[in-house]
């Protein structure tokens, strides 16, 4: 009897000894450190984040795991004043290398006059829209029904973290995406110049931003916690604010389109035009470069592109590509409880907000719009040679993400 009790004290300090290994050292493996902040909790009244809220019932695991990170790491809450001091310096002005941000340049005005939205009520509205579409039942939509637990790794892949200020954001392409990666970089302090974080987010090249090494995703907790980073992810999602922008599909599309077909990128060409061509408008002996296609007047027609999306063989290929699939795909809104929902319509007030809201405003400010982005108001042109049948279809593959996210129904698009 003696021998089997001193067993099972045994197995208990080993298993508590293996999860303090895992959390003192967790930090040496990737580019984000775990620092769990109780200032940023959830807000108690709708729009406003306040700070020293207590932790939820959690299960047991969890439970041990926030009480003993909360003590543990309580000293590291807080970014020292020097690294605040560098991040606030920097250029106001970006360094645009790449062919898309060459085309679309950057608009530098400051939007004074737009400023007097009440940021607070308008998100009152859109949490208000969101949890009420995902709790009506007679509103479905795929994977609508499922938890978070549900939810594969692979599939959580958008949610970048930054442990240093408590912030988890959901990324959607065609959203401004690239400067929010590039704001989350800079609080994170995941990435370095000559051995300095990066302190002015338009400073950081584009083909860094996108590179998947850069920055901390849930769906790389399994590999770095192993059975411990569900109960990690939970204790995120409760304690840290979330946040996502999301745009009218149409015109997300519409700009995916723009910057994916429009413009000579090598990998899309390959991975998608080449069968579009073939299979849409009966090209064959195709060029293998992009450049060689474009000298020859061979570019993918937006119809073409609406045929791919329609065509039931493309999702039995593969799951969408993530600059057109579709947001509640990609961030899960009925599963994650957002704190914040941005749009792109309204990017210059929301940023502003979202940055005061997160009092990282004095360390940054959020890169400028591009000039000419594409507008609502080009979706009656861009629409006008697609058949009415398939818009009505092209609607109902995107109406969760025009439901959830308060986007009228496009009405002068889907009939006659």
């Amino acid at each position: 009897m003696t021998k089997a009790r001193l067993l099972r004290l045994s197995v208990v300090l080993v298993s508590i000894f293996m999860i303090l290994l895992i959390i003192v050292y967790w930090d040496n493996v990737g580019t984000a450190h775990f620092y769990l902040h109780t200032s940023f909790s959830r807000p108690r009244s709708p729009g406003a984040i306040t700070a020293g809220e207590d932790w939820e019932a959690l299960p047991d695991v969890d439970e041990f795991l926030a009480k003993l990170l909360s003590s543990s790491l309580k000293q590291n809450s807080s970014i020292p004043r020097k690294t605040e001091q560098l991040l606030i310096q920097g250029s106001n002005k970006p360094v645009v290398s790449n062919l898309e941000e060459n085309v679309r340049g950057y608009d530098w005005s400051t939007h004074k006059d737009r400023n007097s939205l009440d940021q607070e009520k308008l998100q009152v509205e859109r949490q208000r829209t969101l949890r009420e579409f995902c709790a009506n039942s007679s509103f479905t939509f795929p994977t609508k029904e499922r938890s978070f637990d549900d939810i594969p790794n692979y599939e959580l892949n958008h949610l970048i973290v930054d442990d240093r200020h408590g912030i988890i954001y959901c990324y959607v392409p065609k959203v401004a995406c690239t400067n929010w990666k590039r704001v989350m970089i800079v609080l994170s302090e995941s990435l370095l110049d000559q051995g300095v974080p990066y302190r002015n987010p338009l400073d950081i090249p584009r083909e860094h931003v996108h590179n998947t090494s850069t920055h901390l995703t849930f769906n790389k907790f399994w590999r770095r916690y192993g059975k411990f980073s569900r109960h990690l992810m939970k204790i995120k999602l409760k304690k840290y604010t979330k946040f996502l922008f999301v745009r009218d599909p149409f015109v997300r599309l519409i700009s995916a389109f723009r910057s994916k077909f429009e413009l000579e990128n090598e990998d899309f060409y390959r991975r998608f035009a080449i069968p579009m061509l073939k299979l849409y408008s009966n090209h064959t002996n195709l060029p293998t470069s992009v450049s060689e296609a474009f000298g020859a007047g061979l570019k993918v027609s937006f119809s073409d592109f609406i045929q791919y999306l329609l065509d039931p063989r493309t999702e039995k290929m593969a799951p969408f590509n993530e600059h057109w699939r579709q947001v509640y795909r990609l961030c899960h809104p009925c599963q994650i409880d957002y704190d914040f929902i941005g749009k792109l319509e309204t990017l210059d007030e929301d940023a502003a907000y979202l940055l005061q809201l997160l009092k990282v405003d004095r360390l940054l400010r959020f890169p400028p719009s591009y000039r000419n982005r594409t507008a609502s108001s080009w979706e009656d042109d861009w629409f006008a040679k697609i058949p009415l049948a398939w818009r009505q279809q092209l609607y109902k593959l995107y109406e969760a993400d025009f439901v959830l996210f308060g986007y009228p129904k496009p009405e002068n698009l889907l009939k006659d």
